[in-house]
């Protein structure tokens, strides 16, 4: 259980960490800008100390990762299609099994809702947000990878 107290934060600390919880997520937000704002949120949390703030920040992101779900299996704007498109498309250093962004999606989900749960040890909990981060970021790069190739 997570039972340390937390840090004290300092101002400026504070302000970066309630501006980013300030960030809207509008409901026609797409899926690169949803992604992004993911990413951000993770960011955010591996250097946020305490455990009120990480807590809201859980909440941000698990509400994020559900929209970006959404935009997954949504039609993409034609701007989104034509970022997306390429002559060929690039060799990826990523196991094919990690490229499935349905899965991606469930890992990331599935962490932050444990991690919310606030019931691990702490070191095992901020070794879980490292985790965490990486595999946001790790889909956040793949959804922006061009994939379509222009015919």
């Amino acid at each position: 259980m997570t039972t340390a107290s937390s840090p004290t934060l300092s101002e400026d600390a504070l302000q970066e960490i309630q501006e980013v919880l300030d960030i809207p997520l509008s409901g026609s937000a797409d899926l690169l800008t949803t992604a992004e704002l993911c990413a951000t949120f993770v960011s955010v949390m591996v250097e946020c100390e305490d455990e009120y703030y990480r807590q809201a920040l859980y909440g941000r992101l698990a509400h994020a990762l559900t929209v970006l779900r959404q935009r997954c299996v949504e039609d993409l704007p034609e701007w989104i299609v034509r970022q997306l498109t390429t002559e060929t498309v690039p060799l990826s250093s990523v196991p094919e099994c990690w490229q499935d962004s349905e899965f991606m999606l469930d890992y990331a989900q599935a962490l932050t809702l444990a991690l919310s749960g606030n019931t691990l040890l702490v070191r095992n909990a901020q070794d879980l947000v490292g985790l965490l981060h990486d595999l946001v970021y790790l889909l956040v790069d793949q959804l922006k990878t061009p994939l379509i190739v222009k015919q």
